[in-house]
């Protein structure tokens, strides 16, 4: 757990850096603060590479679920510096891409829709009978849209096996969580759905784990879907062309003794889980990890012109859909 926080933390500042050298195409979205929400939540959940595993959807602020279930640091450098060597081929940014056998799925830009995404694909886990789950990660601003609403209510309806995670960091972009919703908790939303709902205090990776690990319990037994709600603090900018000048900076120092990267050492050290030597060293592995990859994608090529065209066009021709017969047969679906 550790070693994932040391990682998620050092290929943000990593990527911060080559930002400020010019290398990044868009946007910079750190999650300083909220590391563990991801970390803890990824860990409870059955990691696989052959396709029949949990799967996932995280956010750009929940890279660390991404890198747990499989993602590469090195691909992760790549989305982001735009290269053609990349996932996506320099088409999509940060975390837009998929790999079905780890089982993750990149989001989109509109936001909530992948709770719809997701309430479809566990759909299909029970449709199988399959003893999977999936979980998606959704900021607070994000469950305001109709698409958040909508997915998570047909995940409620069908008893779909899915795990909503509100990354509740207080912030949309510059409006506090107060201007989007009533609730003081959004635990107070589950019952409006009939599913469950949890809260936990996210800078805390074992609590943030013994949670999801239950709502997963729960999503497994047939219970359906469940929500759960972490509460921390978003400590930088929508992005890192937000100055954050509407955030008093005493509410982030504040915040930042809660940091989870110093609560959880502290932890393993008090308890004697490991020595400092050993942290230090997990540290400095991470570190090392993130300016190799950086360093090798630094060196790969910018994607061409032909490669706009790669996976996107079919040869392959279709036969039409039965939605668009002049008289519809849905048994022909």
């Amino acid at each position: 757990m550790y070693g994932a926080l040391c990682l998620t933390r050092a290929a943000e500042e990593r990527l911060d850096l080559l930002q400020k050298q010019g290398h990044v195409e868009g946007g910079v979205y750190r999650s300083l603060g909220q590391e563990a929400g991801a970390v803890g939540a990824a860990f409870a959940l059955r990691r696989r590479t052959d396709g029949t595993g949990d799967f996932l959807s995280a956010t750009t602020r929940a890279a660390g679920a991404l890198f747990l279930f499989g993602g590469e640091v090195v691909d992760f450098f790549r989305q982001y510096l735009g290269r053609g060597t990349g996932p996506t081929r320099g088409r999509g940014a940060n975390l837009y891409w998929s790999d079905y056998e780890k089982g993750f799925v990149g989001g989109v830009s509109p936001l909530g829709t992948m709770v719809e995404v997701m309430a479809g694909i566990t759909l299909s886990f029970s449709l199988r009978d399959e003893d999977r789950v999936g979980m998606v990660f959704y900021g607070d601003g994000a469950s305001s849209t109709g698409a958040w609403h909508e997915g998570l209510n047909v995940a409620a309806a069908l008893r779909c096996p899915l795990i909503v995670m509100v990354e509740n960091n207080q912030w949309a972009f510059s409006t506090p969580t107060s201007g989007n919703t009533r609730v003081s908790s959004f635990t107070e939303k589950g019952p409006g759905y009939g599913i469950g709902a949890s809260s936990v205090d996210g800078t805390d990776v074992l609590a943030v784990f013994d949670t999801v690990r239950r709502a997963a319990a729960l999503a497994r037994s047939g219970e359906g879907a469940q929500l759960v709600d972490l509460q921390y603090f978003r400590r930088l900018g929508h992005a890192q062309h937000d100055p954050q000048d509407y955030v008093d900076p005493a509410l982030i120092d504040e915040w930042q003794k809660k940091d989870p990267l110093d609560r959880f050492r502290a932890f393993l050290a008090s308890d004697a889980w490991a020595t400092n030597e050993e942290l230090v060293a997990i540290e400095e592995g991470a570190f090392e990890e993130c300016r190799s990859a950086a360093e090798q994608v630094l060196a790969e090529s910018l994607p061409t012109g032909a490669d706009a065209g790669c996976d996107v066009y079919s040869d392959l021709i279709t036969p039409r859909p039965w939605t668009r017969a002049d008289t519809p047969d849905p048994m022909l679906a």
